[in-house]
């Protein structure tokens, strides 16, 4: 199989647009930011498609998908939260479950020799809700007549990202005592 095909193709071009991205919003360039913000996230959605309709999932797809999606997530919560765009209180959840997440998983990788850790539920609600919170945000910095974000969706965000940490940590135990 092909690493190099469409699938993986459209996921590195998501990780090249984050410094872009990033750059557009510290220019003060909102415009370009949400035009970058919804080709990643089209791309996104295409990457997923493609590979499953064609047979062309990868290990590399499948360590490069989630990478992307955290990398444009994270530099989304730090710099909106350094503009005061969204609380930094749920900058922090949303970064602190993540690190939590990555240094279980290298945990779980140094002691059991496990690499794959099935995507929870509220994982992905989770990461739809950043993903929505993010884009409406971007809409609302561009785009006078639309409404702030009310105060319960930052809750909202926060608590099912805070959620969806815990049943990440309570498998991972479960699983690790499963194979005691």
């Amino acid at each position: 199989m092909r690493v190099l095909n469409i699938p993986n193709t459209l996921t590195m071009m998501r990780i090249v647009i984050v410094p872009v991205f990033v750059m557009a919003l510290v220019y003060d360039r909102y415009q370009y930011a949400i035009t970058l913000f919804v080709i990643a996230t089209v791309t996104d959605f295409l990457d997923g498609m493609i590979a499953r309709r064609t047979g062309q999932k990868t290990p590399l797809g499948a360590f490069l998908d989630p990478l992307a999606d955290k990398s444009i997530l994270m530099t989304s919560f730090i710099i909106f939260a350094y503009l005061k765009w969204i609380p930094l209180w749920l900058a922090v959840i949303v970064i602190s479950r993540d690190i939590i997440i990555v240094l279980g998983w290298i945990l779980l990788y140094i002691i059991q020799g496990i690499t794959k850790v099935e995507v929870a539920s509220t994982g992905k609600v989770a990461i739809a809700s950043q993903f929505v919170l993010i884009a409406y945000t971007l809409v609302y910095v561009n785009f006078s007549m639309v409404p702030k974000v009310p105060n319960e969706v930052y809750i909202f965000v926060g608590l099912v990202t805070i959620m969806s940490g815990i049943q990440y940590i309570y498998r991972a135990l479960r699983d690790q005592n499963g194979k005691s």
